[in-house]
């Protein structure tokens, strides 16, 4: 604003602490209020013309500092005040608030008006930096982490590291090894956290920011930033773009090289299938999970395999038409199925089996996401208090569902009834007819004329609780032929 000569303000140079000058104008307001402090936000430049000025001038100047307030100005006015009260130049110099002159041939929204022209400049300037960058850190993601790491530190005029499990360092330009144990205790702080954040402590002199790659705080990944300065909104907006791409580039490079190997492993039989879970997922115990469309269905990209991988941080994701997904992953935390959810997926996660047995959790899935769809949100098995399956075993359970359901089977396999279909979404409405029949496609007077056809061949009243929730139940624990 000094330097605007249009403006022709002049400041009171005692009133100047070191770095005034430099300091931020967040907007203009004018006020003749004796108290303005308590509608101010900070980083204002206060205009007067002096109609109100208080009797204890040095109240109202600290109560403008303590606001934060970066500048008061004065406007000379001859009918008010045709020169600068001298109680208020000592006021300021003794509380170190600039205090600007304003010449009566300056109107007070001359000065507003320069002040919102050049905060818009500003906000151009920075959208044409972030931009520029963005095309320059795209560029860098076709040569690999390397370059792509290399770039960012250069944008941003920093050190960066890309750090992983473990804090093993998985790419680097010029950040200090080993990192600070402050940087290393934050690193921990973010990985405790949730939801997409960052964090940020001075080291060595400097300022240090933690983040996550995209697109969540249980990645593996995080993104250590150095520099003597803070980082302001657009280095953040910078920040938020590499690290975006290093999750991508690095989640890519990664993914082909384990899945690669594990495949290989498995074909030449020298990994048996808990290996390769150990291998792509950290633990030989995996959870299936299935996803259907949700509503309106997730768009274009959210039906992309890799926007599911980095979600569910698993390579192992398959997508079928309908659409609809399956995965096999290690944890999913529920948050994540939320996010899902929003995307327009619901989905359903299986009981936590070992890798070799994963086969016979399809049944079991496949009856969550027909529960998942009828209550319109994320079913998980085993995370309530009244799950049992622990104290069963599988091939106990599993006998039991296959003899209770072997009349459906045996008529839907040689006369295509579809009884088992309708049964299981049947039950997972809580005996809907209307519900069932939009599910399946089909008239309510087919529901109600299956199910009848249910109760013949089974024997049984389904009118009964009792007999609802065995047959819900043999349907979970029914191999996939059962199913079929």
């Amino acid at each position: 604003m000094l330097g605007n000569r249009e403006l022709a303000l002049d400041v009171v140079p005692e009133t100047l602490r070191p770095g005034a000058l430099d300091a931020p104008v967040r907007w203009a307001h004018v006020s003749e209020l004796q108290d303005p402090a308590p509608y101010l936000l900070g980083g204002e430049l206060i205009l007067t013309a002096g109609v109100n000025l208080p009797e204890r001038i040095d109240r109202y100047v600290r109560g403008l500092r303590d606001a934060g307030v970066t500048a008061l100005g004065f406007g000379l006015t001859p009918t008010v005040h045709e020169t600068l009260p001298e109680p208020l130049r000592r006021a300021c110099a003794r509380r170190g608030l600039p205090l600007l002159v304003v010449p009566a041939r300056t109107p007070f929204l001359a000065i507003n008006r320069a002040v919102s022209v050049a905060l818009t400049e500003a906000s151009q300037r920075e959208q044409r930096r972030i931009t520029a960058a963005r095309e320059t850190l795209t560029r860098a993601a076709g040569g690999g982490l390397g370059e792509l790491t290399s770039s960012l530190a250069a944008v941003l005029r920093s050190w960066v590291a890309l750090v992983g499990a473990g804090d093993v360092l998985a790419s680097a330009h010029d950040a200090p090894s080993p990192l600070p144990l402050q940087v290393r205790e934050l690193m921990a702080t973010v990985r405790a956290g949730s939801g997409i954040r960052s964090a940020t402590t001075e080291a060595d002199g400097g300022f240090v920011v933690v983040q996550p790659v995209y697109p969540q705080a249980t990645a593996s990944h995080l993104v250590v930033v150095g520099r003597s300065r803070r980082l302001d909104g657009a280095d953040r907006a910078i920040l938020a773009v590499g690290a975006a791409l290093l999750g991508l580039v690095g989640r890519a490079g990664s993914d082909a090289a384990e899945v690669g190997a594990a495949a290989t492993g498995l074909l030449l039989g020298r990994a048996s299938a808990g290996d390769a879970a150990r291998s792509l997922l950290g633990s030989e115990v995996v959870r299936l999970v299935a996803g259907a469309a949700y509503r309106r269905g997730p768009d274009e990209v959210a039906r992309r395999p890799d926007w599911l991988r980095a979600r569910l941080d698993t390579p192992l994701v398959s997508v079928l038409p309908g659409p609809s997904f399956v995965a096999v992953a290690g944890t999913v935390p529920l948050p994540v199925l939320e996010d899902l959810r929003a995307s327009g997926w619901i989905t359903a996660v299986g009981s936590p089996v070992p890798a070799g047995q994963l086969a016979g959790s399809s049944a079991e899935v496949e009856l969550l996401l027909s529960r998942a769809s009828a209550l319109g949100r994320p079913v998980v098995a085993g995370s309530g208090p009244l799950d049992f399956d622990a104290l069963l075993d599988p091939g106990v359970s599993r006998g039991f569902a296959e003899k209770a359901l072997e009349p459906l089977v045996a008529l839907d396999r040689s006369q295509d009834r579809q009884l088992v279909p309708t049964l299981r979404t049947w039950l997972a409405h809580h005996g809907g007819w209307e519900p069932t029949a939009a599910e399946l496609g089909v008239h309510r007077n087919s529901v109600r004329h299956r199910i009848a056809q249910v109760e013949r061949a089974l024997g049984v009243d389904l009118a009964d609780p009792e007999t609802r929730m065995r047959l819900w139940f043999a349907l979970r624990w029914a191999s996939s032929d059962a199913h079929e």
